[in-house]
């Protein structure tokens, strides 16, 4: 099979197109063709070598599946030939998802939504799921509640918001003027520009001082130490950026602050809800660009630098296989 192989850390150019052995499916495994998966923010982080003690090369990473189940291991109860799935490979273990074909335990696979592609349910899984996983299990998001989601334009952003006016929230967002009208799009009340304004300023005043009950965040820097500024009294932080050098969370401490860190799981129970979830219209699709496999450096580029559009929003797809194809 083809594959996108990470032969040392650092730049787009150590990525080498290459065939490899098929993987074949082992105990409670599946073998997916690969049709599509996606690019997110831990697919450059891995690249540059943010995680090299966890990984040994070469190596073929990717974080998102979508495709068709082609054979079927051993000890497989709820799976068949022919099903489409969708799904993220189990993170630091095993090959990736940038490959014609990936095997994988039935554990952490879900049946496909039926009304989106390939192409878009492998924007689901990693980003998607991460944002199930902040709001529904880690900060149990209730009606009535306010929050604030960093980053709103981006890969986990723009779910989250999404998520959370789905469960009737009242939300707040963080991205630059030129993506405010599309986050109002998909459910949020409020969109801060934080070039052009103090988001903590700003929230204060929107609020009456108040404060949020909730603050997701996809940025890292100073979120955690500031976020205290504005969190209601028993408010929650939510992150799932690696903190970089110690925080001072003092201003967290006289609000009785929970802060929850995410480094998501897989299930197959997290997907069959984002199933529901896109199925009903609730949740969909932002496919902002979509690479072959071949261009997976472009891809990575675009991402992580913007590199030919600054204004880049949203997920980009990585077509690798058609359906028809074998």
């Amino acid at each position: 099979m083809k594959a996108a192989v990470l032969n040392g850390f650092g730049p787009v150019e150590k990525f080498e197109i290459l065939d490899v052995p098929t993987p074949k499916p082992g105990f409670d495994e599946v073998l997916v063709k690969v049709l599509a998966t996606s690019v997110n923010p831990l697919d450059y982080q891995v690249r540059r070598g943010d995680y090299k003690n966890d990984l040994q090369l070469p190596v073929i990473t990717g974080h998102d599946v979508s495709g068709v189940i082609v054979e079927i291991g051993t000890g497989v109860k709820n799976f068949k030939v022919g099903d489409e799935v969708y799904y993220t490979p189990e993170i630091f273990k095993g090959q990736g998802s940038y490959a014609e074909y990936h095997a994988a335990n039935e554990s952490i696979i879900g049946i496909k939504p039926k009304n989106v592609s390939h192409l878009e349910a492998a924007t689901f899984p990693l980003a998607a799921g991460t944002a199930w996983e902040m709001l529904y299990t880690r900060a149990k998001l209730k009606i009535n509640q306010t929050i604030l989601i960093h980053g709103g334009a981006g890969g986990v952003g723009i779910p989250t918001i999404q998520m959370a006016k789905a469960m009737g929230a009242t939300v707040y967002t963080t991205a630059r003027t030129v993506h405010h009208q599309m986050l109002r799009g998909f459910g949020a009340d409020h969109t801060i520009d934080y070039e052009k304004e103090d988001y903590i300023d700003a929230i204060l005043k929107l609020t009456n001082n108040n404060g949020v009950d909730i603050v997701i965040d996809t940025l890292g820097g100073n979120t955690l130490s500031d976020s205290g500024k504005i969190l209601s009294p028993m408010g929650q932080v939510v992150t799932l950026v690696d903190i970089e050098r110690p925080q001072n969370l003092i201003h967290a401490w006289g609000k009785n602050a929970t802060y929850h860190f995410v480094f998501t799981r897989q299930s197959r129970n997290k997907l069959d809800e984002l199933t529901r979830l896109i199925e009903s219209g609730k949740l969909k699709p932002v496919l902002g660009k979509v690479f072959p496999l071949s261009e997976i450096g472009k891809a990575h580029s675009l991402l992580e630098f913007k590199e030919g559009d600054k204004d880049f929003y949203g997920k980009i797809g990585i077509q690798i296989g058609s359906q028809n194809s074998h």
